[in-house]
């Protein structure tokens, strides 16, 4: 691709570039309702540029950083160089000025900048030909603005009570697990769920990725009996969660591994055996141990996988464990 700045380009920087123009430019070319918030003795130039690389020919852009009336804002001017207009001008100023508060916040500010778009114009047609109103982009604008003016549509599903959320169909399955997953009372929902399972009749893989979700977020979870329940109400879905159980098994081992090389040494052995332990290890292996001894997997493997001592595992799922393995 050609990089090499276009004509246009070079000339509109070169000007652009001097803090005392672009004052000039702003005093004499901004609405008098903008012009009065903004300080432009606090003009600065900032670096970088929101068009597409592909777009350099046909745009060339500047941002600037002022003092407002309302805290730190930017000033974004934007010259198109093609002959025809674009009729979404509006979209792309928008666009870059998004793009723009965004780099702002990335920047380490809590709440969104007023970017004040300006586009400079010199086509062929005369006057100007479009809308530069955003809204007039959309097909129906007053329908638009009803949309992207008021606050956005929210499903808040932690206020839904459940018996509304049972008569939501399909969705209802999703809705409810999502709603209860952090609840300390999960391994009392499992008729709730089986009923959702059969209402919903969801796919299987869509069963098979609930159960994934459920085992490595819901805490504490009997999956053990979660998937015995299942199994007796649902048949059809036994293999799946059997895929789960391996699948469970496997993820154990690998972090079972890495954590062997971290505490392999003898200081890491002894400090691990310290009291605390379990709080300091890693969430995902903690929950990995509880749906391992929930499965009734051997504990001396879940020791070996996970890296937990005996009476971890004792104190982490509270196990009324016997003498012996």
């Amino acid at each position: 691709m050609n990089t090499f700045p276009t004509p246009h380009d070079s000339l509109f920087r070169k000007f652009f570039s001097d803090a005392s123009v672009v004052e000039d430019f702003l005093q004499i070319h901004l609405p008098s309702a903008l012009r009065e918030m903004c300080d432009l003795g606090t003009l600065a130039i900032t670096s970088g540029s929101f068009v597409e690389d592909d777009m350099r020919a046909q745009y060339s852009d500047m941002l600037y950083m002022l003092q407002t009336s309302e805290g730190v804002g930017y000033v974004y001017c934007l010259i198109e160089h093609q002959s025809s207009a674009d009729e979404m001008m509006a979209f792309r100023l928008l666009r870059y000025s998004i793009a723009a508060m965004h780099r702002h916040l990335e920047q380490g500010h809590k709440k969104l900048p007023l970017v004040i778009p300006l586009l400079f114009y010199h086509g062929r047609q005369s006057p100007y030909p479009h809308s530069l109103r955003w809204l007039d982009c959309f097909h129906n604008p007053a329908l638009a603005q009803t949309l992207y003016v008021e606050a956005f549509p929210l499903v808040d599903v932690t206020v839904i009570p459940d018996d509304e959320i049972k008569t939501h169909r399909k969705v209802a399955l999703l809705e409810y697990v999502q709603k209860h997953i952090r609840a300390r009372d999960i391994n009392t929902r499992y008729v709730d769920i089986v009923f959702l399972i059969k209402l919903a009749q969801p796919s299987k893989d869509q069963v098979k990725s609930l159960l994934n979700y459920l085992a490595k977020e819901a805490d504490p979870l009997d999956l053990k009996a979660f998937i015995r329940i299942l199994i007796e109400n649902t048949p059809r879905y036994r293999e799946e969660m059997m895929t789960v159980a391996e699948q469970l098994k496997q993820i154990g081992r690998e972090i079972g591994l890495q954590q062997g090389l971290r505490l392999g040494h003898n200081e890491g052995r002894i400090e691990g055996r310290t009291e605390g332990r379990i709080e300091g290890r890693n969430e995902q292996a903690r929950k990995i141990a509880l749906n391992m001894l929930a499965l009734g997997m051997d504990r001396v493997t879940i020791e070996r996988v996970t890296g937990f001592s005996r009476q971890d595992l004792a104190d982490l799922a509270d196990f009324d464990l016997p003498a012996g393995h």
